[in-house]
């Protein structure tokens, strides 16, 4: 067991993509768990396509079963939480439209309300923001105008891939994905784990992760 300095001003930073249906339940979550910790939110939109590129593997929408238990998974962990949750108008999509939305210079307040109203209109409205025309009528809504012509802008596509680099630089290898500290959390699931790191009750010891490092597979597929 260790302990951080509680005094510390602490940081959460959420890694995210709209095509993820637990990315939204996290986004729930967070509204009340950062404030219960005293934690400074910083939202980093993230392509997941491209954390599944750097690492070879497939997104749980690609993988049919998968995907089908995922939106099973999900409208149960919805209806406990008590957040709406229907069907998305396609699944996958593209979501870069929004995510570069996402990015724009605009006031944290308002970053926050905009990722609020893509979130829902994804997931409990069956709002197709694959489409960049619907991106644009949802931002209008939150108050930042003429998104469409603004995400255009090679800066703002850098800004995003930088996220993406960010995100990998940390570790990251799927959304939602939570940095505290430079810990790393990954998942819905990973919220107790959360409380109890922030707590200084976290069960892993850094000091052990080189011995973890270590080991080796003795079979591969």
């Amino acid at each position: 067991m260790y302990s951080i300095d509680s005094m510390t001003t602490r940081t959460l930073r959420f890694y995210f993509d709209y095509i993820s249906p637990y990315a939204y339940l996290a986004w729930h979550r967070l509204q009340t768990f950062a404030p219960e910790h005293g934690l400074d939110l910083e939202l980093r939109p993230t392509v997941f396509a491209g954390l599944l590129n750097e690492h070879g593997h497939k997104g749980p929408a690609e993988i049919e079963p998968k995907r089908l238990y995922m939106f099973r998974d999900c409208t149960r962990l919805a209806s406990t939480m008590g957040v709406p949750f229907e069907p998305p108008a396609s699944h996958p999509f593209n979501p870069l439209a929004a995510l570069r939305a996402s990015v724009l210079d605009m006031p944290e307040s308002v970053r926050r309300a905009l990722v609020s109203r893509l979130f829902a209109a994804t997931w409990a409205e069956s709002r197709d923001v694959g489409k960049a025309e619907v991106v644009g009528e949802l931002c209008d809504e939150v108050g930042v105008p003429d998104a469409i012509s603004r995400i255009q802008d090679p800066a703002i596509k850098q800004r995003l891939r930088d996220n993406g680099e960010e995100a990998i630089a940390h570790g990251a290898f799927g959304v939602p994905t939570f940095i505290v500290d430079g810990e790393l959390f990954f998942g819905n699931d990973s919220f107790p784990h959360m409380a109890r790191y922030l707590a200084g009750d976290d069960p892993f010891d850094p000091a052990t992760t080189e011995r973890w490092k270590a080991v080796r597979p003795s079979a591969r597929r």
